[in-house]
C-alpha cells in the first residue's frame, strides 16, 4: 500500500496531530507532505490547505475518506479506518469532519496561530 498525506505545517493543530499519527505509524507507511512547503501539490494548495487530503494506492481522498485511509495505514487505528469503508460511516464521520471544519480557525488561536 502506497498513501501519502499532506497536512498544513503552518497550522499548530495539524502539526500536533501530524506528529502524533507519526509516532502511531510504526510501520513507516505513510509519506507526510508539508503542503506549505516546496512539495508537488496534487490539487490546487489552497484547496489542499482548506481540506485534510491523502492519496492512497493513486487515488486522490479528501476529507473522512482521507482520514479513514491513514487511519488503516496505522495499525492501532486501522479498525477505524476498515469501518469507514462502509458508507454510512464514513457519512457520518464527513459529517463530522465538516463541523469541525467550521470550527477549526478557533481551535488553531487557540493552538497557536494567529
Amino acid at each position: 500500500m502506497s498513501l501519502s498525506v499532506w497536512y498544513d505545517g503552518d497550522c499548530p493543530l495539524c502539526r500536533r496531530e501530524i506528529a502524533l499519527m507519526r509516532r502511531l505509524d510504526t510501520r513507516g507507511r505513510i509519506a507526510f507532505v508539508d503542503a506549505t512547503g516546496p512539495a508537488t501539490c496534487p490539487v490546487d494548495r489552497a484547496e489542499l490547505l482548506a481540506r485534510f487530503h491523502a492519496m492512497e494506492d493513486g487515488r486522490l481522498l479528501s476529507g473522512a475518506a482521507a482520514f479513514a485511509a491513514m487511519w488503516r495505514a496505522i495499525p492501532l487505528l486501522r479498525p477505524l479506518g476498515l469501518m469507514a469503508r462502509h458508507r454510512l460511516v464514513l457519512h457520518a464521520l464527513e459529517q463530522a469532519y465538516l463541523r469541525f471544519l467550521r470550527i477549526r480557525p478557533r481551535l488553531q488561536r487557540w493552538f497557536g496561530k494567529p
